[in-house]
């Protein structure tokens, strides 16, 4: 199952954006295939989103592996730390 990264391309806060940022550069540096999701693009991504989540008001990013839930970005940055990103990504 694919990891994927639900995120929005139209979002005027700048918190958001530099965690979407985070997540793909890292990924990208470990060289981890993703999937990216915009959720600003079709409505059904964001309720697959949050149907995932487990949580009607979830704010991107999320990620999932295939239809598991992996967490958001704090639980993903506590990955990192932890040095328990494959782990976490139920890889």
């Amino acid at each position: 199952m694919p990891v994927k990264l639900f995120f929005t391309s139209v979002s005027s806060n700048l918190v958001i954006k530099k965690h979407q940022q985070k997540i793909e550069m890292i990924l990208d540096s470990l060289k981890i295939p993703y999937e990216n999701v915009d959720i600003s693009q079709k409505e059904e991504n964001k309720v697959e989103m949050r149907r995932i989540a487990g949580n009607p008001v979830a704010l991107p990013p999320q990620i999932c592996n295939g239809d598991i839930y992996c967490g958001d970005f704090k639980a993903f940055e506590e990955a990192v730390e932890s040095e328990e990103l494959h782990k976490f990504l139920k890889l």
